[in-house]
């Protein structure tokens, strides 16, 4: 080979070195490994009256825990979360719930300094392959299922305290920001991502199946209470998602991203019910069923319902036949 080949042929192998460089780089950029963050230096806010809250919890009924992590550095500028609307929702949520048989027991309402960058955080990273008309929604997430970003699982185990509870407890964790990305079909044959700002966010394992650890399934990020119809339902909605396990339907109304229509605690609106049988898509008997649910022994110890048999998607055979089977449809142009 004549210098001048051999000159090129390096040339051309340092260029694609250099590409590949670059491009694993940029993955790198675009999917960072999960920086170690200081765990939180929390300390319980004494004027939350937490026992005046519990005061009417009875031994032996259906009951949820639910703990509450507040910030302590918010930025000036935000003031959509505080403490009394915090503590209004959750007054919100017991009676909510209350009526469906079931009681909050409100651990503890705890501040903090978060770590500034994790005021705001992406909940998730884009999903890859959209929903088309093949599966329904329950069915997509489960083959599919969405993944927590590194900075979110970084956020969280920084926030939630280690204890053997974890599993199943539910933490509300209030945020600045918390942006959540979906794929929806735009025209013809072809989606657009889309990044919606939450007010609240469940992180529901029929939607997050198997992505995130153990002691993080009870994580709940709430980041607007602003208005009294949010202070009213926001909580109760995103706990319904966790314990109820499903996405955003009620009674004849299939899941969606978002659904505005009255009636159902799960829709977009004013709707506080929890509906029961088959006509109500389970969500009574659902919430019964929830491995968050425990019954408190005469001796003080909690019977916690079965686990999740398969990680939680939907149709998880710890529900049994309290799931509904409807089929898949898509917004998306059948001549494509």
């Amino acid at each position: 080979m004549s210098l001048a080949a051999t000159l090129k042929t390096r040339a051309r192998a340092s260029a694609l070195a250099l590409l590949a460089g670059a491009t694993l780089h940029g993955a790198a950029a675009a999917h960072p490994t999960r920086e170690r963050v200081a765990p939180v230096a929390w300390r319980e806010i004494a004027s939350a009256d937490v026992d005046a809250m519990n005061r009417d919890l009875v031994a032996g009924r259906p009951t949820i825990d639910v703990a509450v992590y507040l910030p302590s550095n918010f930025d000036p500028g935000f003031d959509k979360v505080s403490l009394p609307r915090m503590l209004e929702a959750v007054r919100a949520a017991k009676q909510i719930y209350g009526r469906a048989g079931v009681q909050i027991h409100l651990l503890w309402v705890k501040t903090g300094a978060v770590d500034p960058r994790l005021l705001a955080i992406q909940s998730n990273e884009i999903p890859g392959v959209p929903d088309t008309e093949y599966v329904n929604t329950y069915e997509a997430s489960r083959r599919h299922p969405t993944v927590p970003t590194q900075m979110a699982l970084g956020a969280f185990e920084s926030i939630v305290e280690p204890d053997a509870d974890n599993a199943r407890t539910l933490y509300l964790i209030a945020l600045q920001d918390v942006i959540f990305p979906f794929v929806e079909p735009a025209e013809g044959r072809n989606w657009t991502i889309k990044m919606v700002r939450t007010g609240g966010l469940s992180f529901p394992a029929y939607s997050y199946y198997r992505t995130l650890p153990p002691r993080l399934r009870g994580v709940i990020t709430i980041t607007n209470l602003s208005s009294p119809s949010r202070q009213r339902r926001t909580v109760a909605h995103e706990i319904g998602h966790k314990v109820m396990n499903v996405s955003h339907e009620y009674r004849d109304v299939d899941p969606a991203h978002e659904v505005f229509a009255e009636g159902g605690l799960m829709l977009y609106g004013a709707g506080e019910d929890i509906p029961a049988g088959a006509d109500g898509r389970w969500h009574r008997e659902r919430l019964l069923l929830s491995p968050f649910v425990y019954r408190l022994r005469a001796d003080g110890s909690k019977a916690w319902n079965p686990d999740y048999k398969e990680g939680g998607h939907y149709y998880d055979p710890l529900y049994g036949d309290k799931v509904v089977r409807f089929p898949g449809r898509s917004a998306m142009d059948p001549n494509w």
